[in-house]
């Protein structure tokens, strides 16, 4: 078997993933980042969206990250998320009560309305990225 890293994501309320990937994609707040073993080490922060990763199996796998902090070492990968999902756990029909409610929102003129509009639109995009990772099978 080829090395692997170590890979944690925790969120305030509990664990959400700890196992060993061959490679963790990640969504970092200035782009999105790659990290194989041995990779130098670096801290940053994250955006809303999606963790793949390849388990020692190959299989890719899915986390929704709700924005949070990422360090990289040479073996092991930690996130630390305000909040995170496996594909599994996402409740779809919620996801996709919160995208209409969102863009009824925003298509709202938002001085009558009196919504926050950065709020309507990361609500938006947190909707977004829960339904694109159910589209990707029971990961």
């Amino acid at each position: 078997m080829a090395e692997s890293i170590q890979l944690e994501i925790v969120t305030p309320e509990k664990s959400v993933v700890s196992e060993e990937a061959q490679i963790v994609m990640s969504p970092g707040s200035l782009g999105e980042f790659g990290v194989l073993i041995g990779h130098t080490p670096f801290l940053t922060t994250l955006k809303i969206g999606t963790i793949r990763y390849k388990d020692v199996g190959g299989t890719e796998k899915y986390v929704f990250v709700n924005g949070g902090f990422a360090e990289a070492l040479p073996d092991k990968v930690t996130v630390l998320a305000e909040s995170a999902e496996r594909r599994r756990d996402i409740d779809i029909e919620r996801a996709k009560a919160s995208l209409e409610r969102a863009q009824k929102r925003l298509a709202e003129d938002a001085n009558k309305a009196g919504i926050d509009f950065v709020r309507a639109q990361v609500a938006l995009e947190r909707a977004i990225q829960r339904l694109r990772i159910s589209e990707k099978g029971n990961l």
